[in-house]
Parts: structure tokens; sequence; C-alpha cells
């Protein structure tokens, strides 16, 4: 039998959208991070391998979680989670929130609505964040608006992608009513580019992305950490430079994504506003929030 290790893609952070762990994050912090985004790409790759079947894919996925569960020891991706989480005890809910999410890419391949794809995103997104903020000691206060930051990156990712994920899985997330809506199906988003009904809905999915990140703007002042403050910021700034970008170019025909120095621009200016607001303004303060979700 294969370790998930064996069917990795080679995708690494280097590869994502939005920094994984950059070094605005304290040193103390990033093994603990990294050691997160491992497990959880091991998984990701599992799920949108090539040729397992979904049976296989599901056994692998099971596997992940009884051996971060430390039910079995098979799976060396685990090990290095798994030490964090008992080192610092954390809880594993949020990896296996990601496990979950997984677990459906494998058995559900469309999405009804923005309420569908909300649910989806509270596995596949929100508890990354919150496993971020755990590591760094931070209140559940700031849950809310890491949610709806995580989210938002989460549909960006779905955008960018939503051709190459229908093409090669028969993945959808962009709602099934939002297609409907606009007088088209699902094949739409395998035509070379997008036509001007689709362009149209894109622009309204980005529209409602914006709002998200609108929600959850307040987070780099919430957080206690200085520094995870700058890196969220970051986050954030990358966030709504893609999310206009889709709102007016085509993901089908065009790749939309940072070129470097738009990284770095964007990125850098972001991170300056919060370091001037945090150093002249005093910080937000943390809604007040009922419970875990």
């Amino acid at each position: 039998m294969t370790t998930a290790s064996d069917v990795a893609s080679g995708k690494t952070h280097t590869d994502e959208n939005f920094p994984v762990a950059s070094h605005l994050i304290a040193a103390r912090h990033r093994p603990a991070v990294m050691a997160f985004y491992d497990f959880v790409r091991a998984a990701d790759d599992v799920a949108d391998h090539a040729t397992l079947t979904p049976a296989e894919k599901l056994d692998h996925l099971d596997r992940l979680e009884q051996a971060l569960l430390g039910r079995r020891d098979d799976e060396p991706v685990a090990r290095p989670l798994r030490a964090v989480l008992a080192e610092r005890r954390l809880t594993p809910r949020h990896a296996q929130d990601l496990i979950a999410a997984f677990r459906l890419d494998v058995t559900k391949n469309r999405t009804a609505d923005w309420a569908d794809l909300m649910h989806y995103c509270s596995l596949s997104a929100m508890p990354v964040g919150r496993y971020v903020l755990d590591v760094h000691g931070e209140s559940e206060a700031t849950w809310a608006a890491s949610d709806a930051v995580c989210a938002a990156l989460q549909i960006i990712n779905h955008l960018q992608d939503c051709g190459k994920d229908f093409r090669d899985l028969d993945r959808v997330y962009v709602p099934d009513d939002a297609l409907a809506d606009a007088g088209l199906t699902v094949e739409a988003l395998g035509a070379d580019s997008a036509s001007p009904a689709l362009r149209r809905l894109f622009a309204t999915l980005a529209t409602r992305t914006m709002g998200l990140l609108d929600e959850g703007g307040i987070l780099p002042r919430q957080v206690a950490d200085f520094r995870l403050s700058l890196e969220t910021a970051v986050i954030i700034a990358l966030a709504r430079h893609l999310t206009t970008t889709l709102g007016t170019r085509d993901p089908l025909s065009e790749r939309v994504h940072h070129n470097k120095l738009e990284y770095l621009r964007v990125g850098g200016a972001g991170a300056a506003r919060v370091a001037f607001s945090r150093l002249f303004r005093p910080a937000a303060p943390a809604a007040p929030r009922m419970g875990r979700a």
C-alpha cells in the first residue's frame, strides 16, 4: 500500500496564491504552520489525483486522519503535525475539517448555491486560518474575521481554476443556481473563453467575494501578534487585488495570478498600511463570539 506522500503532486507552499508561513511570521511559529500545510497538501493531492479511484482516495484520507490521531504510524507526513499538536496542546479538529472537505471533493462534484459553497469553505478554508491563530495563541474572537477572509481566498482559487477543475476533475464550485440564473450550464466552464454571460457571473461572484474581504478586513488590527498582523494584511491586500482582477478578466482564457512585481507591490503596500495603523492608532477590538463553530 502506498502512502499519501507517494502520490504527491510536487506542489509546495511556494506555488500558492498567498504567502504560507512567510518570514513575516515569527521563526518559532513557522515550523508549526508548515507542518499543517504539508499535511493538508498531501491530503489535497490525494483528493485531486488523476488515477486513484474514489475508493482509493477515501482510503488514503482515512489513513491520514488515523495517523494524525496517532492510531497508526505509516503516513510519514502526519508525524510532524501530530508532534506539533501534542507539544502545543492544540486540537486536531482543524486538520480533520480539511480531511472532511477533501472527502467532499471525492464524493460531491457540484455546488448547489452560495450557502453550499460557504459550507464547503467552512471545512476547506476557515480551519486554516483558525489553526494559524491557535498557533499564535490568538483569541477565538478573531475567528469571525478570519473565517470571512479564508472563505474569500478559497473562492478566488475556485474562480481562477474553474475551467481546469471542470475539465480535469469534473468538479464545479461555481453555484448551480448562479449558473442557472445566468442561463448557463456547467459546460460553459469547459470553453476556451468565457461567454459574456459567464463573464458577468464571474464579476458577480467577485463582488460577493470582495464583500467577504470587507467583512474580514478588520483582522490585521484584531490579532495581538504584530508580525501575524502584517502577514494577514499582505494576504488581504493580495486577495483584494486578485478579486478585482477576476471581476474584469477571463480565467478561462487568461492566467489570473499575481506576477512577482505585483505580489511585492500590493503585498508590501498592505503591510505598510497596517504597520502604520498599528503603530499610531489603537488596536481594533475583537468582536465577541458565541462559542466554537
